[in-house]
């Protein structure tokens, strides 16, 4: 770890592997290092691998990840729809019914 990284519960981080944020919400330490438990995840991170960002970066990054799970959110219902309005109704084999 970083002598000038203040890896703290409560701080505000993104993993450098993949770019996951969140708060730190425990930290633990063994012979391997110094490791923290992210709020979003719920993962163990190594804080070498961590970055320390401040409150304003993490909201915007918060709000883009919002903006982009709406915009995927929409894609897949459009997606079940269409597939929905290709199902063809008009089979002869209909099974039940009166």
């Amino acid at each position: 770890m970083e002598a000038n990284k203040n890896i703290l519960i409560g701080s505000h981080t993104r993993y450098t592997g993949t770019g996951s944020t969140g708060e730190i919400i425990d930290i633990r330490t063994d012979e391997e290092g110094t490791w923290a438990k992210i709020d979003t995840t719920k993962l163990w991170y190594n804080s070498q691998f961590l970055e320390v960002i401040d409150e304003k970066e993490y909201q915007r990054i918060k709000s883009k990840e919002k903006i982009l799970n709406g915009k995927e959110k929409v894609k897949k219902e459009v997606s079940f729809k269409k597939k929905l309005e290709e199902i063809d109704m008009s089979s002869e084999l209909c099974d039940g019914g009166g």
